[in-house]
């Protein structure tokens, strides 16, 4: 069985806070997104962050056949050209630069994408749209959506609010269309939608919680953790599944075209 090479990004350490300053600089990634991708047969690549080297840069990505974006720090909004709001939180612009040129270099690629949490509003940049910095103070009418476990106040398995799928989406063909419960970790969402990409799950305050490609290519991204609940939703796993399936379908036509070379 072929194992598709997937990337996934790394995060800075001082970038979650509460790190002593005297620590070493050190890149790191939850190993929940790496053990829900290797569960489905993806050979996970985790990428340093080296932005500031192109011809290293490119060489990682020429090696993937499809990109992770996991959930993390706050994305800056200067990568969307506003100023800071006082509830935007501390940010990793090394991390920012690294998955935009990634996803940049995938879309034209077609190369399948398949983002979470922090990974749908970096979807949703690469695609030219905007953020929320803090959608409980900048977006009229909204719900909660920031049930952080923090303090043991919620697992991250709590399922907080729905989101409605829709009709003819991927994620339709993987949870079906409708209303689907979800946990919710986050405080900042898609504003303004990027260009070619379809709103297939929105939250009940309208918050587009699920976005994919219009041009039929495997990019899909969700607002919600589905890595926190593969364990026990035969559903959340066939999300991760329908990505290595794409990465794997991308790995065999690059093998194929470099064979006819």
């Amino acid at each position: 069985m072929i194992r598709p090479v997937i990337g996934v990004p790394t995060q800075n350490l001082q970038s979650l806070g509460g790190v002593p300053a005297d620590i070493p600089a050190s890149w790191v990634m939850s190993q929940r997104y790496i053990r829900a991708l290797t569960a489905v047969g993806a050979l996970p690549w985790m990428i340093p962050l080296v932005g500031d080297e192109p011809e290293t840069m490119r060489g990682i990505y020429d090696e993937l056949d499809g990109v992770f974006l996991p959930g993390g720090a706050d994305i800056d909004p200067s990568n969307y050209g506003e100023e800071r709001h006082a509830r935007c939180d501390k940010s990793d612009p090394a991390r920012d630069e690294v998955e935009l040129i990634l996803v940049r270099w995938a879309l034209t690629d077609r190369k399948p994408v398949l983002g979470v949490c922090r990974g749908l509003q970096l979807v949703n940049l690469a695609a030219g749209g905007t953020l929320y910095q803090d959608i409980g103070d900048q977006m009229a009418g909204a719900i909660k959506h920031d049930y952080f476990p923090y303090d043991g106040r919620h697992g991250r398995g709590y399922l907080a609010h729905d989101v409605s799928i829709a009709e003819h989406t991927r994620l339709a063909e993987i949870f079906g269309a409708g209303a689907l419960k979800v946990n919710s970790m986050h405080h900042q969402g898609v504003r303004q939608l990027g260009s070619h990409l379809l709103p297939s799950a929105v939250a009940p305050d309208g918050l587009v919680e699920g976005v994919e490609s219009d041009d039929g290519s495997y990019l899909v991204a969700v607002q919600w953790h589905p890595e926190a609940l593969i364990d026990n939703s035969p559903h959340t796993r066939k999300l991760f599944a329908s990505f290595v399936e794409a990465s794997t379908a991308y790995r065999e036509q690059r093998a194929l075209a470099n064979a006819t070379l």
